[in-house]
């Protein structure tokens, strides 16, 4: 039989997308100083859930690291690369230096989160528009078929201890779904066929940032980073996906480049 709970929050999550779409769509089209602001407060936003999930509510740390992260990422990619890594990095070191039980997740995510933001800007400002759109609908699209499919399907579960909620078919559906964008993006400009599998990667990516963030809020024990976007919990629940992509493109960028026709 099947359960008649499991749509009973998608009318909440349709109308939090919509409006974080137009907001989004709006500051990915203006770019420059736009994005790069955008961008800066969501990592800000993110930083603020992560050090009230793992050190409590204690307001003026939280927003004191939230501040941090969004000045460095806004100053950074204005600045060359050299320069960016160690201030994108400083916040990291910061959230370290508390000394608190949970410093090895607080640091490395935080990390995380500004080498993903700064990604992010640079994707835009470097390639452009359609491939800033291609890496969003990368992890749209797997996030959204891997939730159909998972409601729908069910069958087993992808990593139970970790993400109870993640299927095995929903997982695939994922794959499939950024094999496909991968596909038309490749048909649509000079990338060629190779950006299909490196697609399935990013989505790959994006589905371990979404474990790693369930992982977190496993060991800080609740079911939301935040309720700040109903329906969706948290900036960090929303983006979780977009912080572990971003993180493969720019790591595989550095390492071994993009796929031709990308640059």
């Amino acid at each position: 039989m099947s359960d008649p709970n499991r749509w009973s929050d998608l009318t909440t999550r349709a109308i939090s997308a919509v409006v974080m779409v137009v907001i989004g769509l709006a500051a990915v089209i203006a770019g420059a100083d736009v994005f790069h602001v955008f961008i800066a407060l969501v990592c800000g936003a993110m930083i603020w859930e992560l050090v009230r999930m793992l050190m409590g509510p204690g307001g003026l740390l939280a927003l004191g690291l939230a501040g941090a992260m969004a000045l460095a990422c806004l100053i950074a990619i204005y600045l060359p690369g050299a320069f960016a890594a160690p201030l994108l990095l400083a916040p990291a070191v910061a959230a370290w230096a508390l000394g608190t039980r949970h410093r090895v997740i607080l640091a490395a995510f935080t990390a995380l989160v500004a080498l993903a933001g700064y990604e992010m800007m640079l994707v835009r400002d470097e390639y452009g528009l359609i491939w800033i759109f291609w890496l969003i609908l990368i992890v749209i699209t797997s996030d959204v078929a891997g939730y159909f499919a998972g409601r729908m399907l069910g069958g087993p579960k992808f990593w139970p201890r970790v993400s109870p909620k993640k299927t095995w078919s929903g997982t695939v559906a994922g794959w499939v779904g950024a094999g496909a964008v991968g596909l038309i993006f490749a048909l649509m400009t000079d990338a060629g066929l190779s950006l299909v599998p490196y697609s399935v990667l990013v989505a790959f990516a994006a589905q371990m940032g979404d474990i790693a963030e369930s992982a977190v809020k496993r060991m800080a024990g609740v079911k939301d980073s935040s309720a700040l976007i109903p329906g969706h919990g948290g900036f960090l629940d929303r983006f979780d996906g977009m912080l572990g992509a971003s993180f493969f493109v720019l790591l595989t960028g550095a390492l071994i480049g993009l796929p031709p026709g990308v640059v």
